[in-house]
């Protein structure tokens, strides 16, 4: 049977990414999904060894940072669509070494809008799906929220480098007709999260009663998306929304740094049967994060009215769902963790 689109999907090795290839590959049968994947620190395909063999699926490693790479993989593959979730993401490492997000976020993204532009007529159903962050919009005080018409103001370089390929994604809208949508989504977390954020690092902390790094007392506010409602978001966007549209991407989940973490300590002293003395003893303020934004917020009623999306996860079930993957799959943890992971792969893909 002929395969009714090819879809390339960057970042698939990744934690969104991986959730949102393993949901295109088993709810599109007839699809061919490419996952395209660097395998930096933070890539993993363990993430996704349950889909692997299945045929309509297919693994690449490269990088979208080389322009003749990306071009030779449009060449020869074609694809129709793109859902480009490949970054770098993680706004400590982007304080510590900007040049990685530069290279990545924004050249990266530049080379597939040319190999798209080149390989594409706007008139076959083409599509570029590129997927952004609330953290372009900056920081909001006590009040408010970010929709798709809230200015930029991006504060770290990580946000930065999303802004400026959100902006060039936009650009070649407009100047060339390459056809698009663009979301921007809040805090996503649940499983096969790198344990550098903040809700696996908690978990992964305190089941081995080291300390939890909170910055400063920890008042600083995000809207959380349990990251299964993102991948359903994207679906929907990616095949509904008109070209050009923008949807900013929510779950409606506003807590403090601090009360999730505290959140977490009671539900793994829960889990592990911990009684007495409670995982909070674990809990270490340290200096906070240059330029820290305070507060992330985010009204999704453009999409839920448009497209009919809704999370269907709340915190609570959300929070028990995560803290019981990551003990259910401690193997997976300490692959990660240790960097283990990666030798298996690495064999497999040395030269490529």
């Amino acid at each position: 049977m002929q395969a009714e689109r090819h879809i390339l999907i960057t970042g698939g090795a990744g934690f969104i990414g991986s959730h949102v290839v393993r949901r295109m590959v088993t709810r599109y049968p007839n699809y061919r999904i490419t996952n395209l994947d660097k395998l930096t620190y933070a890539g993993n395909l363990e993430n996704l060894r349950d889909i692997e063999t299945l045929p309509n699926y297919q693994f690449i490693r490269g990088d979208i940072a080389d322009p003749v790479f990306v071009m030779e993989l449009f060449r020869t593959h074609r694809f129709d669509g793109v859902i480009h979730l490949a970054a770098e993401s993680h706004v400590d490492r982007s304080i510590i070494a900007p040049d990685d997000f530069v290279y990545t976020n924004i050249i990266g993204t530049v080379n597939l809008l040319n190999a798209a532009r080149a390989f594409w007529n706007k008139d076959q159903g083409c599509r570029f799906h590129h997927i952004s962050t609330d953290e372009v919009f900056g920081s909001l005080g006590e009040a408010g929220y970010f929709t798709e018409q809230t200015p930029y103001d991006p504060r770290s370089p990580y946000a930065a480098s999303k802004a400026s390929s959100d902006f060039f994604v936009r650009a070649y809208g407009h100047t060339y007709g390459l056809p698009y949508v663009l979301t921007n989504c809040s805090n996503n977390y649940g499983p096969y999260q790198f344990p550098e954020k903040l809700i696996p690092l908690v978990i992964n902390n305190i089941r081995h009663g080291r300390p939890i790094p909170v910055y400063a007392q920890g008042q600083n506010v995000r809207d959380w998306l349990y990251v299964e409602d993102h991948a359903a978001a994207i679906d929907l966007v990616f095949h509904r929304a008109v070209n050009g549209a923008t949807y900013t991407i929510g779950g409606n989940n506003e807590w403090r740094n601090i009360d999730v973490v505290r959140k977490l300590c009671a539900l793994m002293d829960q889990k592990l049967g911990r009684r007495g003395e409670s995982a909070e003893r674990l809990i270490t303020f340290v200096a906070d994060r240059p330029g820290h934004d305070y507060r992330y917020a985010i009204n999704s009623s453009k999409i839920r009215q448009e497209l009919g999306w809704a999370p269907v996860v709340d915190f609570d079930e959300g929070l028990r769902r995560t803290v019981d993957w990551y003990l259910d799959h401690t193997e997976w943890l300490d692959h990660v963790t240790s960097g283990a992971y990666r030798t298996y792969y690495e064999r497999m893909y040395a030269g490529r």
